[in-house]
């Protein structure tokens, strides 16, 4: 699911409640083309909630600091420019198997003078480098995983604020 309407900074605020082994995501600036900065819903085995991966980007670009491990309630720390906030033991008590989790990324920093669909530089990802920014668009993802009979990937309550 994509939007319509494009958007500059904004702030999305999207309610979750997925079962552990769909891979999944918030495109945030996306193109039909599911181009986009993938704020990760990977609710697997060695996958990341939180995490950023530049989906289809040239250069594309994997950033996220703690990895699943086979069970949903423990993680373990994954080496990246940003320090895991929690300790892996304190993961059950911040996100708990089975409920719904409200996530609210904020894309503010990509406001530029070139217009989307334009390179230019960016150096929010941990390192400056030029990459093509996807027209300002927001899509929900889902990529695959689990049995695709049992497994689901439930999003609700989306609210986008635009940010002045």
């Amino acid at each position: 699911m994509i939007t319509d309407a494009q958007y500059g900074d904004f702030e999305v605020i999207v309610e979750m409640n997925n079962d552990f082994g769909p891979d999944s995501g918030l495109f945030l600036r996306s193109n039909d083309k599911g181009q986009a900065y993938q704020y990760l819903v990977d609710y697997h085995a060695n996958g990341n909630i939180a995490g950023l991966y530049g989906e289809g980007l040239k250069p594309g670009f994997h950033l996220r600091n703690f990895d699943f491990t086979d069970k949903p309630s423990e993680i373990k720390p994954h080496e990246a420019p940003t320090p895991l906030p929690i300790k892996p033991e304190d993961w059950p008590k911040f996100w708990k198997h089975g409920e719904w989790h409200a996530s609210a990324p904020k894309l503010s920093a990509t406001r530029r003078t070139s217009p989307p669909g334009s390179t230019t530089s960016n150096s929010w990802i941990g390192k400056t480098t030029s990459i093509v920014i996807p027209p300002p668009r927001i899509a929900l993802q889902v990529h695959g995983g689990g049995d695709f009979t049992k497994q689901f990937v439930r999003y609700k309550g989306v609210k986008i604020k635009e940010l002045k």
